[in-house]
């Protein structure tokens, strides 16, 4: 009987051993049924789906090459592993990646032996692989293990896979890197070695007569070990001269192969075999085009980076859930443009990221006041910092879990000299399916310690614009963090940056005031909406709170603290952070330096509690997390069941 499957053969790999029994003249097959499985699968339960489509061919020659899981693979980001994860044993899984309690949307080796290193920022597959590929070296029976890097151009230019570049030829090691070039990241890359990357060429045969003749010599006694780097120098600037074409890998001595066609299964899987077994580092150059196989994302790989929900059969993406209601970041974008508009010291920086935080809106508005330093958010604020020395205003726009890369750029570069730099930081909080890599939950951490740092969270779209106005106005470095998602829709009325008034810096303002109540919440940024909610579900049971929104988390609001403090039974602090010296941390800080224990309230601390949060939608997250308006309803009816002597009733 006719299998009547669409994925035949796909159907039948529950790990690469079965792949690897195939016939090598099955794998375009399997390549095609893997496309039909994600096509089919992203389009209800959406994920990134232009990086798995062009990496396919890729996967499958890796997984049919190499013996995994003993040799390894690693990811660089992650956003092309799909294909991956359905060879790996977890294709009748797939249909919950990203969901709550399903799989992860990256490699993560807590998920699987397949997954050998966690995956979810750039540029650090390489260090990772040689740290990996080195280890063997040291350890007895593991010699002759494989490793792999698989890296994007847009990865390859970040700095620290340059400093795993420059290591690798350093120590015994066989590791091959592989470069997945498709010319784009999210966006289209920028940067002179993109450019490199796409006039770079040589020839697989070359490089088989360089070995040759090294062997030659060497078995002669004419060199050894010690030579081996001169006489590899002295090869690769004779090619140079020859082809006109200099050679970035070699001259770090590391061999190169390519660029040879990456969605050419059979050519992939040959020069594999071929180069399997070399020797020393190597690093193998394959061109794929993003969104391989699926027309729609061809033509439009950057749309189709993460595109949604979509109708597989049309390519016509699903809009049910557009909405007038402006995105966090669009109010920033715009109000970037608003302000820019009157000021000309005003300039844009992002890191790889125009469109997704809306800076592509200063980009097309002031093109020549805007810069997308490609995947280096550590040169990002340092070029910030120098732009700020010289009479510029820079807002660098960057995700909170991509600021944690650049911290001592912040400190060292910015902050110590007090220059005005404002950091709009998006992704700020629980980001939802992306999961625990994405998440942004350490910023308020890690700058509130920093001397001369302000730091705001706004609740709504006006806070946002008066928060950037009053940046612009302030001599120094400032901090705005904001979250994934839409505003609230009572705030989405656009009024420009410019016509609004800026906020004096450490005030905060109480938004709900009830008669008698003794319970104040005091919430930070996004998590006043969710106050607000609790406010609503406590109504019908009699029970009062007031709320504050603080705005600053650095400086404090000194006043603010003391009338609560001496008017209120109990302080319940919410925020889209980590607990653990973030915003209910400084009040806790506050109330143990300016009160005594006799009159000092209850605090109750909501916070992300000290550990891992997974992927899941933002509302299941923040339910897990303890931070919801349900959480935050528990929390004040707690504070006043602790209140015998207080009515609450009206």
């Amino acid at each position: 009987m006719k299998d009547s499957s669409p994925t035949p053969l796909l159907d039948r790999i529950d790990s690469p051993a079965d792949l690897r029994k195939l016939p090598a003249d099955a794998l375009p097959q399997v390549c095609e049924e893997v496309r039909r499985f994600l096509i089919d699968s992203l389009s209800r339960n959406p994920g990134h789906f232009a990086s798995s489509m062009g990496a396919v061919e890729i996967i499958v020659a890796l997984h049919y090459v190499f013996d995994t899981p003993a040799d390894r693979i690693v990811f660089d980001v992650g956003h092309q592993a799909y294909a991956h994860k359905l060879l790996t044993g977890r294709r009748d899984l797939f249909a919950s990646q990203r969901t709550l309690e399903g799989i992860s949307g990256f490699p993560n080796p807590a998920e699987s032996p397949y997954d050998t290193f966690v995956a979810g920022h750039a540029s650090n597959s390489i260090s990772a692989a040689l740290g990996m590929a080195i280890a063997d070296k040291l350890t007895p029976g593991n010699e002759q293990r494989k490793t792999v890097a698989l890296i994007g151009d847009a990865s390859i230019s970040g700095g620290l896979a340059f400093e795993g570049l420059n290591n690798a030829a350093n120590n015994p090691n066989d590791l091959l890197i592989i470069l997945n070039d498709n010319e784009m990241s999210i966006d289209n890359n920028v940067g002179a070695l993109h450019h490199y990357l796409s006039e770079l060429s040589t020839s697989l045969g070359y490089n088989r007569m360089r070995k040759k003749i090294y062997d030659i010599f060497r078995s002669r006694g004419y060199i050894g070990d010690n030579g081996k780097g001169m006489i590899l120098r002295f090869n690769n600037s004779i090619k140079a001269l020859v082809s006109k074409q200099q050679n970035i890998f070699e001259g770090l001595n590391i061999r190169y192969f390519g660029p040879f066609d990456g969605n050419d299964i059979n050519k992939v899987v040959k020069v594999l075999g071929e180069i399997k077994n070399m020797t020393g580092p190597r690093i193998l150059h394959l061109h794929t085009k993003k969104g391989k196989g699926y027309s729609p994302a061809e033509a439009d790989p950057t749309t189709w980076h993460a595109p949604g929900k979509f109708d597989p059969s049309t390519g016509r993406r699903d809009n049910s859930g557009a909405n007038a209601v402006p995105l966090w970041q669009e109010v920033f974008g715009s109000s970037l443009v608003d302000l820019a508009a009157n000021d000309d010291a005003i300039v844009g920086i992002t890191a790889a990221m125009p469109s997704g935080t809306s800076m592509s809106m200063m980009l097309k508005s002031f093109p020549d006041r805007t810069f997308d330093v490609g995947i280096s958010e550590g040169h990002a604020v340092t070029f910030a910092g120098g732009l700020a020395a010289a009479g510029k205003h820079p807002f660098v726009a960057i995700y909170s879990a991509f600021l944690q890369r650049a911290y001592d750029n912040i400190i060292h570069d910015v902050a110590i000299q007090g220059l005005p730099v404002t950091f709009c930081i998006d992704r700020a909080g629980l980001v939802g399916e992306d999961g625990v890599t994405h998440h942004g939950l350490f910023d308020l951490v890690y700058l509130r310690c920093i001397p001369g740092m302000a730091v705001a969270a706004p609740m709504d779209a006006p806070t946002l614009r008066r928060l950037m106005l009053t940046a612009r106005r302030h001599d120094g470095p400032m901090a705005i963090r904001y979250p994934r998602g839409r505003v609230p829709a009572e705030s989405a009325t656009p009024v420009p940056a410019s016509e609004c008034a800026p906020l004096e810096i450490g005030r905060a303002r109480q938004i709900r005031h009830h008669e008698g109540a003794k319970t104040a919440i005091l919430s930070l940024g996004d998590s006043g909406n969710e106050s607000l909610k609790a406010i609503e579900i406590l109504a019908n049971e009699g029970i009062k709170a007031d709320i504050y929104d603080m705005i600053w988390l650095k400086p404090l609001d000194d006043k603010t603290l003391a009338d609560v403090a001496a008017n209120y039974d109990a302080i319940i602090t919410v925020e889209d952070g980590a607990r653990e010296g973030g915003f209910g941390s400084a009040v806790a800080q506050w109330l143990a330096a300016n009160t005594t224990p006799d009159s000092r309230p209850k605090l109750i601390t909501l916070a992300i509690p000290d550990r891992w949060i997974s992927q899941g939608s933002t509302a299941q997250l923040r339910s897990l997390a303890g931070i919801d308006a349900d959480a935050i309803a528990n929390a004040v009816r707690e504070a006043d069941r602790d209140q015998p002597h207080h009515a609450n009733a009206e």
